[in-house]
């Protein structure tokens, strides 16, 4: 039997260049080291914010 195997290179290069520009917008942001270090991880998280805001925003 052949295993199938599904890529999914669109959504993980849209995910991709979303991490980075995040990335580059929340360490700018960033007035210390620790201040940057917390950037980086919610740059790794910005897609549950954002869909926890727009379920907040249509009332789901």
């Amino acid at each position: 039997m052949k295993k199938k195997y599904h890529k999914s290179g669109p959504s993980g290069a849209v995910y991709g260049l979303g991490f980075i520009g995040a990335a580059i917008y929340f360490i700018s942001q960033a007035t210390g080291f620790w201040m940057g270090v917390l950037g980086f991880l919610k740059a790794l998280v910005w897609p549950v914010f954002l869909v926890y805001e727009a379920l907040k925003a249509v009332g789901a």
